[in-house]
């Protein structure tokens, strides 16, 4: 059976504290990249959306645009006056 030493302990630690300085300095050399690619990536989709919407809103319109059909004339329309 192991058991526990010092010395153990002592090179566990220094290994942790390694392996976070190390992950710390990675991460200030790539923070840079992917902080750029999610904002690339979240504007393309604001850009779409907001395309998406504009080809509904067209979409809603071109109906509208159309002339109205003419309505049955029944007859002149005439307008009286009251006397008194």
């Amino acid at each position: 059976m192991d058991t526990a030493s010092f010395s153990g302990l002592i090179r566990n630690l220094i290994i942790i504290i390694l392996a976070y300085y190390a992950l710390k300095y990675i991460m200030r050399l790539l923070a840079p990249v992917i902080v750029q690619q999610v904002v690339k990536k979240a504007s393309e989709n604001m850009y779409q959306r907001q395309q998406d919407n504009f080809n509904q809103q067209q979409a809603k319109q071109e109906p509208q645009k159309q002339a109205p059909a003419e309505k049955k004339k029944v007859g002149e329309y005439i307008d009286f006056e009251e006397i008194d």
